[in-house]
């Protein structure tokens, strides 16, 4: 994944831990969770608090957890740039972001969508690799059979995102599911109506 070289980036503390966003002079270029996999080295980019971008995405991040399962639907009030994957993870991201809130696609339906059928390692490849998080709902994709399968952000934020938007019955998470130590609360976490 290649980042513009003008890559600003600031911090939000979400109900789910602390989110680093980034932004390029195209658009919104990253929500990362702080301890996802495959974490660009965000160091490497200056802060910039006051971005339009990032500003815009953080309102949307705060309407959809305050409950408004809207908040992420498109359009996007805030341009996304994309541009750092190549051609066909760029066409599964654009796939993820026709997937509504309250509904979960497989592997395969994705593949499908972007009509790749055979490629469906490739295409959870790409998802893995997704760059903005949340916007671009890779935490909507499961298993074929439903499973939860997965999230660089880990599966208990998959999970409780996942709860949130009616996607799953309402479970209490397993003990093992949650991150040692953070304090996070998911039970306290508004549902959608």
């Amino acid at each position: 994944m290649q980042f513009h070289p003008s890559t600003t980036r600031s911090d939000w503390l979400s109900p789910l831990g602390r989110i680093i966003l980034s932004a390029s002079p195209l658009g919104l270029s990253g929500i990362f969770f702080e301890d996802q996999r495959h974490l660009p080295d965000v160091q490497a980019w200056p802060e910039a608090t006051d971005n339009p971008f990032m500003q815009a995405a953080v309102n949307v991040l705060q309407a959809y957890f305050d409950g408004d399962a809207r908040a992420l639907a498109t359009p996007l009030p805030v341009p996304l740039d994309l541009q750092g994957g190549t051609a066909f993870q760029q066409a599964v991201w654009q796939a993820l972001l026709r997937i509504p809130a309250g509904q979960t696609h497989s592997y395969g339906q994705l593949a499908q969508q972007v009509q790749r059928p055979s490629a469906v390692r490739a295409v959870g490849a790409a998802v893995g690799r997704n760059p903005i998080s949340l916007i671009v709902p890779c935490h909507r994709i499961v298993g074929a059979t439903g499973q939860l399968t997965g999230y660089a952000g880990g599966l208990w934020r998959k999970e409780a995102l996942l709860k949130m938007e009616h996607a799953l019955p309402t479970l209490a998470l397993p003990a093992s599911a949650l991150p040692p130590s953070t304090g996070l609360a998911t039970a306290s976490m508004p549902l959608f109506a």
